[in-house]
């Protein structure tokens, strides 16, 4: 014990280039795999495949975010032709660029987590591929941040070392999570309770109109005597055949002697479903920060409040997303490619914020007091001839 906590101390030194933190974290992990707490299959299956409200926000985040065009700039000078360029818009043999970056997107959005595979020679990336987050585990070190990542398909396992090369050959993407020190967690967790209300309210839906879209009424037997099983059977047999399902709905029904008709009707507080749903899906898509009106969920549907919900929808939702992942691309690579790179989305091949940089455009060109090169970087250029 005594060697142990020796070593604690050690990890912990202020003289070392080291988290303070990370000797805790060591003794918290102790060094074994550390495997994602949460079933990502069950969300995927539950939410992206199940859900239509939740396939939407994942798709619609996931391919704006992989269609903005990405500028390189080395040195703080924009690069047009440059290796790296050519890595991310061909990354692999089998997909493109924007389909590369849509699969990142949608796992790390489903998941909360990302990885992507970087295939080197001589320290080169020449490949780069998005992996599945639910076969992927974090090996973390001794001093608890991660050395190795194990890759498991059935019975086979393939472990990714951190090493001494260039670059790591794991890119882990994640979204924050307050109470998890490797693994990120997804938007589809937060809006748990509200993706389970929204299915329930859809197979409730579903049953009703399996059940003649809802509980029209009672027949009630008026004689004297109970009726019996063969007649009671017989009930049964005729009413699922000839008056149950969608396509017997409104048929009229013929009763014989002894029987009369009930209607019912659902009260309000029963109807109370119906706004549960729409509530849940709402829920869901602020979980995704998308904008309810872009689902074609109720609201204000007028030309202005589209135009404004979809410029919200790039700047706090779609860019943000798509800056931060452009930054740990460039983070990750650029060591193997020498040179001060840096990677971030073209803001102006965004079409719902033109209005915006049109008017940023006009100001600045009005703005006698500047330079044409303190022009040009005020709306986000370098200098002429740079």
């Amino acid at each position: 014990m005594t060697t142990f906590l020796q070593r604690l101390a050690q990890l912990a030194a202020p003289g070392q280039k080291a988290s303070r933190a990370g000797a805790a974290l060591a003794f918290y992990h102790g060094g074994r795999p550390v495997w994602t707490p949460r079933d990502y299959a069950a969300l995927a299956r539950e939410g992206y495949q199940r859900n239509a409200v939740v396939h939407r926000c994942v798709r619609l985040v996931a391919e704006a975010a992989a269609s903005l065009p990405l500028v390189l700039l080395e040195g703080g000078r924009e690069r047009r032709e440059h290796p790296l360029l050519a890595l991310l818009r061909r990354p692999n043999p089998r997909e493109e660029g924007g389909r590369f970056l849509e699969s990142v997107f949608g796992h790390l959005l489903v998941s909360g987590n990302a990885y992507v595979e970087a295939a080197a020679i001589e320290e080169t990336p020449r490949e780069l591929y998005a992996l599945r987050p639910d076969r992927m585990r974090v090996v973390p070190g001794a001093d608890g941040w991660p050395v190795a990542w194990d890759y498991q398909v059935g019975a086979q396992t393939v472990r990714f070392s951190r090493g001494d090369g260039a670059i790591s050959p794991i890119l882990h993407l994640t979204l924050f999570h307050p109470t998890d020190d490797h693994y990120g967690l997804s938007p589809m967790e937060a809006a748990a309770a509200a993706l389970d209300v929204h299915n329930a309210a859809s197979a409730w839906n579903k049953a009703l109109l399996d059940n003649a879209a809802r509980p029209s009424g009672a027949l009630v037997f008026t004689g004297d005597t109970n009726v019996s099983d063969a007649i009671f059977t017989k009930l049964k047999g005729e009413l699922e055949e000839s008056y149950q399902g969608a396509r017997n709905a409104g048929r009229p029904m013929l009763l014989e002697g002894g029987l009369d008709w009930k209607p019912l009707a659902l009260s309000p507080k029963e109807m109370d479903f119906v706004e549960a749903k729409a509530a849940a899906a709402r829920e869901i898509a602020l979980a995704f920060g998308v904008p309810p009106l872009l689902l074609g969920l109720p609201g204000d549907a007028t030309h202005s409040n589209y135009a404004e919900a979809n410029r919200a929808f790039y700047r706090q939702t779609v860019i943000p997303m798509a800056k931060r992942t452009a930054q740990a691309l460039a983070l990750w690579l650029a060591p193997a490619f020498g040179g001060d790179l840096a990677l971030e989305p073209d803001l102006d091949a965004i079409e719902a914020l033109s209005e915006e940089r049109e008017s940023l455009w006009r100001r600045v060109s009005a703005a006698s007091f500047l330079t044409d090169d303190e022009k040009r970087e005020a709306i986000g250029y370098g200098r002429a001839g740079t």
